[in-house]
């Protein structure tokens, strides 16, 4: 199964955004699916249901610090890691529009959503997280 479909089948299990994608790539870097799914919890709905950054940007987030994150305090090092971020996360905008979770849902603030909907037939339907997620792994794919 190629990342991008685990990234949707973790989705449709029942998985945040953050874990969805962040443990289609977790064992690629030697991190047990467990451990990926509690390093990756409380990233869910744009940081813990604030609907703030969107969770699969932060599960892109994660997989671009594995990747390139600094190891040793250089400013160059952390400098280039936040630039290659930077070029994610515009792909990303090129394909959302914005990386805010609750701007994606076209909501004002946390008390017009709740922070955990049961998935149901009309949530994927209604909802854009799906197709987000998917994309954000293809992103990551395409990258690394």
């Amino acid at each position: 199964m190629d990342r991008v479909e685990k990234a949707k089948n973790l989705f449709l299990k029942g998985f945040n955004c953050c874990q969805s994608v962040f443990v289609a790539f977790a064992d690629k870097y030697g991190i047990e699916e467990e451990t990926a799914l509690k390093i990756s919890g409380a990233f869910g709905a744009g940081f813990g249901g604030s609907r703030e950054v969107c969770g699969a940007v932060s599960g892109i987030t994660m997989i671009c610090g594995l990747e390139c994150g600094a190891t040793t305090g250089s400013q160059q090092d952390k400098l280039a890691c936040y630039k290659k971020e930077q070029e994610l996360i515009e792909k990303f905008k090129k394909i959302h529009g914005t990386i805010i979770c609750r701007e994606r849902l076209k909501i004002g603030n946390t008390k017009e959503f709740p922070m955990a909907s049961e998935r149901t037939k009309e949530y994927y339907a209604t909802r854009p997280c799906l197709k987000i997620i998917m994309d954000a792994a293809q992103i990551i794919e395409d990258t690394f």
